[in-house]
């Protein structure tokens, strides 16, 4: 999780509120002058720090998947040699990323085909790292695991933690947080740890 304290940039705050207006009234239902109004700015001021919507928007999605990739490598330099260790980390990781940044989620869930194919195709490729860096994680703990179960159970994981946005309560109190940080992580360990034959435990 970013220890970053200081105030966001005014292109930060942009990329935020457009996220947030983009998941709630959709990509199209969202014009440059509302973006720019809850910043601050017109609409026209915008085009300073973006070309239009379409920048907007891949930058969201390009650069959350870049983030999650980055944030993952790091963890996995911090814990070369305890693989139950790195799982963790990337567990809680995520969750932060899933509580944090749900509108990315939505943003990704509805909008991805808006992107240029080029853009597209990059967030596809660091997902697929990303991917792959939580599925070495897996079979290292687990390495009597096929890869293709390590690699199902993995985008099983991401649809659990991801399914933030869906959650009925959306208290986002402390104690609310903490509830939900709690089962997810109680969660995805469960779903990793129904990998182990029983023989791996000496049962």
């Amino acid at each position: 999780m970013s220890t970053r304290t200081d105030a966001p940039t005014r292109r930060e705050q942009i990329l935020k509120e457009a996220a947030r207006l983009f998941a709630e009234r959709g990509f199209h239902g969202v014009g440059v002058d509302e973006i720019g109004a809850a910043v601050g700015i017109s609409g026209p001021g915008l085009y300073r720090h973006f070309a239009g919507k379409d920048a907007m928007l891949a930058e969201l999605l390009v650069g959350i998947s870049e983030r999650l990739l980055s944030g993952g490598r790091l963890r996995a330099e911090e814990s070369p040699a305890d693989p139950e260790a790195l799982l963790a980390s990337l567990i809680d990781s995520h969750i932060d990323f899933a509580l944090d940044d749900r509108p990315l989620i939505t943003l990704h869930d509805r909008e991805l085909d808006r992107l240029r194919e080029s853009d597209r195709k990059q967030v596809r490729r660091l997902q697929r790292h990303y991917v792959e860096l939580w599925v070495t994680a897996v079979r290292a703990l687990h390495p009597r695991v096929p890869e293709s179960e390590a690699r199902a159970a993995v985008h099983a994981v991401f649809g659990l933690l991801n399914s933030t946005p869906r959650l009925a309560d959306r208290d986002d109190g402390p104690a609310a947080r903490t509830a939900t940080e709690s089962l997810l992580r109680r969660l995805a360990h469960g779903a990793f740890a129904a990998l182990s034959p029983p023989s791996e435990d000496g049962v």
